[in-house]
């Protein structure tokens, strides 16, 4: 790693990283767009901080282009802001790009830093902390829930189609709030009668005792 040197003689650098689930692969340019170096750091708390330092060791920390700061790069995107470092959401790049400079983790992380550097196919970074965060938080759980109540009301509409004609024209013509009661009364009385089904085999099995146990003693013979 090239020595820190004072920030009024270091020159300015970008940078760019490209995320991943368990690393992540960093890249340094200088203005023109000469690359500095690419390194991969783990996507822990330790990496951000490394990462950062790797950064900042090659000169004055421009700003900085990261992959899916919604996703993966959460964590460090929230580092770089805690650090007064800008950073920058970049996009993919394109397939004609890619087509022509091949795909690998230090190629993405320079492409990155030169989108950011020239403020390419970027946009604003997701925030994944404070109120945003929260009200995320509960539509997604508001999403899967309302997604379960519909599962559960379609296999209720489909057991009944298959049930006995008895029990269909007992629950055909019930509204999704009518239905929860007689289901739950259902459900207990399929229980109740699993369990007596249990006893009949086990009686049967057992020769006719509900439950199986040590033989009766024999009655004691009578003395002549």
């Amino acid at each position: 790693m090239p020595p820190i040197t004072p920030d009024d003689a270091a020159i300015e650098v970008a940078g760019g990283v490209d995320t991943h689930q368990d690393s992540h692969t960093a890249a340094v340019i200088d203005l023109v767009g000469r690359v500095l170096g690419t390194e991969r750091f783990p996507a822990t708390a330790a990496g951000y901080t490394a990462l950062l330092a790797w950064m900042r060791g090659h000169g004055r920390l421009n700003r900085v282009g990261v992959e899916g700061t919604g996703a993966y790069g959460s964590g460090l995107a929230r580092l770089l802001r805690d650090k007064d470092v800008e950073v920058i959401e970049v996009d993919r790049p394109d397939r004609k790009t890619r087509r022509f400079q091949g795909k690998s983790d230090p190629i993405d992380a320079v492409q990155a830093a030169r989108a950011a550097l020239a403020r390419e196919r970027t946009g604003v970074p997701k925030q994944r902390d404070g109120r945003v965060e929260a009200l995320r938080n509960l539509r997604v759980a508001r999403r899967s829930a309302v997604d379960q109540r519909a599962d559960t009301q379609r296999q209720i509409k489909t057991l009944i189609v298959t049930a006995p004609d008895e029990l269909r024209a007992r629950l055909r013509g019930l509204t999704v709030k009518q239905l929860i009661q007689p289901a739950g009364a259902l459900r207990r009385r399929a229980v109740r009668q699993a369990a007596v089904r249990q006893a009949a085999v086990r009686q049967a099995a057992t020769g006719g005792r509900c439950r199986p146990g040590p033989d009766p003693p024999r009655p004691a013979a009578r003395r002549r």
